[in-house]
């Protein structure tokens, strides 16, 4: 059977302890050199994924740094602010086109305000 198959499809069909020595070497060559093509694409990949991977660690690290300080910024912004001011704070966001007298009025804090004062009288 062998033989037919070598003879017609011109391939020769190994069969147990009947293989050549130099295709059974060719074969074991191939199959190390695919299983040394595929480690050299996998430590690609792992060397690209690992610095992928700095790069998004580094960016969560600035995004909290930044979301940190915008939290400090507004708990800043609303124990500046008095009632009136925060009570605008969703009207405002309900209607983006507010005049910029009320924006103003949200992004300066408050002036403190002072008893006025009483004139100085001597008793001569």
């Amino acid at each position: 059977m062998n033989s037919l198959a070598t003879s017609v499809f011109s391939i020769a069909i190994p069969v147990d302890g009947d293989e050549d020595s130099a295709s059974g070497g060719g074969v074991v060559a191939i199959d190390n050199k695919i299983e040394q093509a595929m480690d050299l694409v996998k430590s690609h990949l792992m060397y690209a994924v690992r610095e992928e991977v700095e790069v998004l660690k580094e960016q969560i690290k600035e995004l909290v740094e930044r979301n940190s300080l915008l939290e400090r910024e507004n708990a800043l912004l609303k124990s500046l602010s008095n009632n009136d001011q925060l009570s605008q704070l969703p009207a405002q966001q309900a209607n983006p086109g507010s005049t910029s007298q009320q924006q103003a009025m949200i992004a300066q804090p408050p002036q403190p305000t002072q008893p006025p004062q009483q004139p100085n009288v001597s008793s001569a």
